[in-house]
């Protein structure tokens, strides 16, 4: 296959990648231009090829264009960001990646691979924005923003009651807190109760998702950015100088890109920041409380999160158990939630049916305390005005009601074997229910002896 034909079948590969390419020949002539470049930056792919790009992109020079740089002085750049004006006059975000091809030390080609990273950016940035707004005590003074502590915590469970008393403890000092528990559990209720229990109540609490944004943007989130440190970029505090005095919820931590976790180790270690792109460190004094939705033994495992860092961050440890594990609490929410959703759909519901608190009581809960919330709200939307009492009627998705054995999606979550456990529970308590707490009986619809059942009765501690 001659030269011509290699390019042709390249050109014609690269347009189905959604990463723009651009390639440039040793003379800075464009070779490749493909259909996500084209459409990034607003020109027409006739327009570009094979023309020299100083003469297409006239605004950009070897102090401003990475592929320029590359072409002259061979030199690679690595995921730069750069904010630039398409043809459009809009402003346009990327990640940058621009590669020299050399051949017996001499460059024959510049790629470049941009990846649109706009919307993301734009996102990131109203984050901040937003924060730095709430953070502003003229504008406190008029948005109500829900704070919660511990009198919003219902729990009567013992081992709930425990993790409350733990967290009440944590309260008292600075340390920093790992907190983890099934999605849904209510890991960042504890989380705000800590920190308005706390000395630095009347200082910020601030909450961001490590598993929301790449790591190029949540490192600029976090720290903040300097004019200058890359194109586009502005002077901005990130949230670690937003939070200075209070307290940072760094949540979902088993998801923080693995290239960030030694600069937010030294931040904890030095207790200072620099932000992207500055010279300056800047002094913070922010408590860290971090959130997962698995446990420490498997996040190290499989290397989610570093060692060293999870030291730091694992001061003070909280188990929040998930709902199955609590059934004492389930009508005591349910309660809760009824009292809230009367409210908000001006209902007058003042109880359960005896077939609805069966079911409540029986059902697995993969979405634990949430998913809780949830079922209740749908029923009180249901509700006519001159209802009082929930039962069935009500329920729009039944079938979030019915136990399901095959609920494979939560099996990641928590292991197998836990999994597998929960499982079995359910399914005992289940056929006890049906069969009005007859041992014989549920031993028979289980196919079972009655010895084994009784054996598996005592061993989860379900009541008779």
């Amino acid at each position: 296959m001659r030269v011509k034909e290699y390019m042709v079948l390249l050109q014609n590969i690269l347009q189905y990648i959604d990463e723009g390419i651009h390639v440039l020949d040793k003379d800075g002539n464009t070779i490749i231009y493909n259909d996500a470049m084209s459409k990034l930056e607003k020109m027409d792919s006739k327009d570009v090829l094979k023309k020299p790009f100083s003469e297409v992109f006239k605004e950009l020079n070897i102090e401003n264009s990475t592929l320029l740089k590359a072409l002259k002085h061979k030199k690679s750049t690595i995921d730069l960001k750069q904010t630039y004006l398409n043809k459009d006059g809009k402003e346009i975000s990327t990640i940058n990646t621009t590669i020299p091809v050399i051949v017996d030390g001499n460059v024959i080609a510049v790629a470049e691979i941009a990846k649109n990273i706009t919307n993301i950016k734009e996102m990131s940035d109203t984050i901040l924005e937003l924060q730095d707004e709430i953070e502003k005590p003229e504008v406190t003074k008029t948005k109500k923003i829900k704070k919660y502590n511990f009198d919003n915590i219902i729990g009567k469970s013992e081992n709930f009651v425990e993790v409350i008393e733990r967290a009440k403890k944590s309260s008292k000092n600075d340390a920093s807190v790992f907190i983890f528990g099934e999605t849904g559990t209510g890991k960042e209720l504890i989380a705000q109760s800590i920190h308005y229990a706390s000395s630095r109540r009347d200082k910020p609490f601030i909450a961001q998702n490590c598993a929301a944004l790449p790591e190029s943007l949540l490192e600029g989130i976090l720290f903040g950015t300097s004019r200058g440190g890359f194109t586009g970029a502005i002077d901005r505090a990130g949230l670690f100088e937003q939070a200075n005095g209070g307290t940072l919820l760094l949540d979902e931590i088993n998801s923080m890109p693995y290239e960030l976790q030694p600069k937010l180790l030294r931040v904890l270690q030095e207790n200072y920041i620099r932000r992207v792109g500055g010279m300056k460190d800047i002094p913070v004094d922010v408590r860290i409380i971090t959130t997962s939705n698995e446990e420490p033994k498997k996040i190290l495992k499989d290397k989610k999160l570093r060692k060293d860092l999870y030291y730091r961050l694992n001061v003070i440890q909280i188990n929040v158990p998930s709902l199955r594990e609590r059934r004492a609490d389930i009508l005591l929410l349910a309660k809760m939630f009824i009292e809230k959703y009367n409210k908000e759909f001006n209902k007058e519901i003042i109880g359960l049916s005896n077939e609805v608190r069966e079911q409540l009581l029986t059902y697995h809960y993969p979405g634990n305390v949430r998913e809780l919330e949830n079922i209740i709200m749908s029923s009180i939307s249901m509700a006519d005005d001159n209802d009082n009492i929930l039962d069935s009627r009500h329920f729009t998705i039944p079938q979030a009601m019915d136990f399901q054995i095959n609920d494979y999606s939560k099996i990641e979550d928590r292991g197998m074997d836990e999994y597998l456990k929960g499982l079995e529970k359910s399914i005992i308590e289940k056929a006890l229910d049906e069969n009005n707490n007859n041992i014989t009986r549920a031993a028979k619809s289980l196919k079972v002896k009655r010895q084994t059942l009784q054996h598996k009765i005592k061993k989860y501690n379900i009541p008779i």
